[in-house]
């Protein structure tokens, strides 16, 4: 039976491969609003050397803002080896950049579909992993590293994120797909200390059938989708995670916190979402005035067709939890 997730899936891929891959040239448009721009999982850096805002987005591009408000791109960015894993010219979803080490890297979902790893079910897997390129500068451009695989090329990962854990090791922290192993989980593998490549194997934080607030509509049960970890300590030190699933068939986001404090958990979960419904694969940053927002994309159906828009909340974890706010209009 195809499940209410997989159709979604489905769809969003025939809609936007050509969106979300480096073939085509982007007009560059100036002064666009931020929830006019059409982009999903928004991801901003805040980058005090240039007092710019950066934010990534589909098919390797980069938007940059002043102000939040005004924005001006796409500049295509992301630099990748026609000759390895991902071929000539790879999906690029869900692009993050972090400052680490005098370095800016730029972590992405990168998609090959003329690789076929498996079938489970009805689901065809494609040749779809995490993987991180580099820049001197974080307008780019990102050029890849030296080891061309982060992730096992057998199974289906994606949007990887950065953290530096309290043992000072900086690791990636990543969804194993629900298309292949039918309940996605979230993982962390250990990066080396340039990021140029992992080390060792990942390991399983939690899965999505752990979720109390998730629903499949189908079944009732459990929602099977892991999406968009960002990871973040609150004023008491806590770490806590946000990430997306459904309930039903609206997008939605939780929150995870480890009892432990390091990434090796244990994992306790919210019971409710924290975000209201239709929004979804967050982040957090603090703008360069010292605001701290979160940045999320809304996600709506228009005659079959999904569309995703930037939008930013205020948010405080100054405490010892997150609190969402009202949505801030820059």
């Amino acid at each position: 039976m195809v499940t209410k997730a997989l159709l979604v899936t489905a769809l969003i891929v025939l809609q936007v491969t050509s969106v979300f891959s480096q073939n085509r040239v982007p007009v560059i448009r100036e002064n666009v609003p931020l929830d006019s721009i059409r982009l999903s999982d928004p991801f901003i850096l805040a980058d005090k050397s240039t007092s710019m805002y950066y934010m990534p987005g589909t098919g390797g591009m980069l938007w940059k803002s002043k102000d939040l408000r005004n924005w001006t791109g796409p500049f295509i960015v992301a630099r990748t080896d026609p000759d390895s894993w991902m071929g000539k010219s790879p999906m690029i979803w869900a692009a993050e950049l972090h400052a680490y080490k005098d370095k800016y890297y730029y972590f992405a979902t990168f998609t090959n579909r003329e690789v076929k790893i498996d079938t489970v079910g009805e689901n065809v897997i494609e040749r779809r992993a995490s993987h991180i390129l580099v820049s001197d500068k974080a307008e780019g451009p990102y050029m890849p590293m030296k080891d061309p695989v982060y992730l096992p090329a057998d199974k289906p990962t994606l949007d990887g994120t950065f953290w530096v854990d309290k043992d000072g090791k900086p690791y990636m922290v990543y969804c194993y797909e629900w298309l292949q192993n039918l309940n996605g989980t979230m993982e962390k593998i250990e990066l080396k200390p340039d990021l140029s490549g992992s080390i060792g194997e990942g390991k399983l934080l939690f899965r999505a059938s752990d979720s109390p607030w998730s629903r499949e509509k189908s079944t009732g049960g459990p929602n099977k989708v892991t999406d968009g970890p960002f990871l973040f300590r609150t004023g008491t030190g806590r770490l806590g995670m946000i990430w997306t699933s459904w309930i039903d068939d609206v997008y939605t986001q939780g929150i995870v916190y480890s009892k432990g404090g390091t990434l090796d958990g244990p994992w306790e979960h919210e019971k409710e979402p924290i975000t209201p419904p239709n929004f979804g694969h967050g982040m957090l940053f603090q703008t360069l005035t010292g605001k701290w927002l979160m940045s999320v994309h809304s996600h709506r159906n228009s005659n079959g067709r999904y569309i995703r828009n930037p939008h930013l909340f205020e948010v405080d974890f100054s405490g010892d939890k997150l609190i969402v706010g009202k949505p801030y209009l820059p």
